[in-house]
């Protein structure tokens, strides 16, 4: 691969029902640039890119923009939104990062919460962590189920599973029929790498305060975590709603190819800004006037 070729988005999709193994996916890809300063260039490029399309977006008023982020801690997903989304009007996107659910929430089915915070259209949303973590820390540590006093009594069937997603994907295509574009990016580090970060934020004092010693506990189940999502990024990948893999080893090229997805997603629908009708025109060339001639 050549570094500063054009990123082929389709390299990093997941095909409908494919078997992973996410060990052996990359977690490292070669560098799109050659430099920091080509690096900085390629996203200011990215962004007022995704700019321009934003503002489209939203004058166009016909379709939402849902991105969603999925990772295990330190793979970078606050800074990838951070740079990616650095050119844009703050009034048209919104970040909702989600936390240990509400006990309202908790009375309301696994997609309720994520629901409520969609973006209307022209507005871009952003999940950082989503619906997902129903299939994906919740399979690993089942217990969490107690708390959603469901009423089904083999929550650690495979039909239980199964279910979920199926619930996940049938709602993600309703979305879609409604007019609201979905990525979803799974930012794939590497064991190593993560202990890299988590060691760097514990010898950097300003980083600290990013370390918690829950970060450690859900590194110990790994293999299983690598499991769930390898199970899940397989049964919601879809033409309408695809999973992306990037390899996040790299935080720069990672930016670099998530902002590319962004750019090519929005640039592939029918965007356009309203036409003006001729009585519309009329009307502003007689304002117009009136503002010439002071009489407003």
């Amino acid at each position: 691969m050549k570094k500063n070729a054009p990123i082929n988005c389709a390299d990093y999709i997941i095909a409908p029902g494919a078997k992973l193994d996410l060990h052996k996916q990359a977690t490292l890809g070669e560098p799109r640039y050659d430099s920091s300063a080509n690096y900085r260039k390629q996203l200011t490029d990215s962004t007022d890119n995704l700019k321009t399309l934003q503002e489209l977006l939203y004058a166009d008023n016909r379709y939402s923009l849902l991105i969603i982020f999925q990772a295990m801690d330190a793979a970078g997903k606050d800074g990838a939104i951070r740079h990616v989304m650095s050119g844009i009007n703050p009034q048209g996107c919104r970040v909702h990062s989600f936390k240990h659910p509400s006990a309202t929430e908790l009375d309301h089915d696994f997609l309720w919460r994520s629901h409520c915070a969609l973006p209307e259209r022209g507005q871009i949303g952003i999940f950082n962590r989503s619906y997902y973590e129903e299939v994906l820390i919740v399979k690993v540590q089942p217990q969490l189920l107690e708390a959603q006093n469901l009423p089904c009594k083999n929550v650690n069937s495979k039909g239980f599973w199964r279910d979920r997603y199926r619930s996940i994907v049938d709602s993600e295509a309703h979305l879609v029929r409604n007019g609201t574009r979905i990525i979803k990016f799974f930012l794939h580090i590497s064991k190593e790498e993560q202990c890299r970060r988590f060691l760097d934020r514990i010898d950097t004092a300003d980083k600290q305060w990013k370390f918690s010693p829950a970060d450690v506990e859900q590194r110990q189940h790994w293999d299983a975590y690598m499991s769930a999502y390898a199970e899940c990024l397989s049964n919601t990948s879809t033409v309408l709603a695809p999973w992306y893999v990037i390899p996040a080893d790299d935080k720069k090229n990672a930016r670099l190819m998530i902002s590319a997805i962004i750019n090519e997603t929005l640039a592939g629908l029918d965007l356009a800004y309203p036409e003006t009708s001729a009585e519309r025109r009329a009307e502003l060339m007689e304002i117009r006037e009136q503002l010439l001639k002071g009489e407003l």
